[in-house]
């Protein structure tokens, strides 16, 4: 097993391995490998913590950061980082990789400076890797909205210094769709479909905490 950085080379196998992992998971179809090639002309992108695993030579993990920010009511802002997709391929799902892949990419975000992630995700997935909801650390979207799936992971148990913080996630995201239907044309096309794991993302994504 090997754990190294992205290459230009490796884009479109990525791409295809994360088109193949988010199909019909959250909604029909999916979006996340067009991100991906978004998240690479962003200005957000962090080339040094965009990952891939091999396995036998063959790609089957990636994960990839942004820079996003913490706004204080009291004014104080603070660079942090989120990621996403953070892909494993189905055939070596649930066997260790993912966990592997994760901690090696947190070890090198607390070497560059980093000491908060901030991420969307399916707390069922991430609570096992040490991620709390927002509200833990009183981190919203807006005003008393604490968003199930909004999870955090501090690297510093200081991080956020007891304070109330805004999220305010990477402008990668204003993007999200524009060009898509193009770009996708180039994948292997496949059928939209329901799973039950759809009927999941929409309770944690429409579900907020409130105390």
């Amino acid at each position: 097993m090997i754990i190294r950085n992205e290459t230009p080379a490796d884009y479109r196998i990525v791409e295809e391995m994360i088109k193949k992992a988010f199909w019909d998971l959250y909604v029909p179809g999916c979006n996340e490998h067009h991100f991906t090639h978004l998240v690479r002309k962003s200005k957000d992108y962090i080339p040094e913590l965009d990952y891939v695993l091999e396995e036998d030579g063959k790609i089957i993990g990636h994960i990839i950061y942004v820079k996003a920010k913490l706004v204080a009511t009291d004014g104080t802002q603070k660079e942090i980082l989120s990621f996403g997709p953070f892909t494993i391929h189905p055939d070596y799902q649930r066997k260790g990789y993912g966990r592997k892949l994760l901690n090696h990419s947190l070890e090198t975000a607390k070497k560059l400076g980093y000491d908060t992630i901030v991420i969307w995700g399916n707390p069922e997935n991430y609570a096992c890797y040490g991620f709390k909801n927002c509200k833990r650390y009183n981190i919203c979207l807006e005003e008393n909205v604490y968003p199930v799936s909004l999870m955090v992971k501090v690297l510093n148990e200081n991080a956020l210094a007891d304070k109330s913080w805004k999220y305010v996630e990477s402008s990668a995201h204003q993007y999200e769709g524009i060009g898509f239907d193009e770009f996708d044309s180039t994948f292997e096309q496949m059928e939209k479909g329901y799973s039950y794991t759809q009927e999941l993302f929409y309770i944690y994504s429409k579900s907020n905490v409130l105390r």
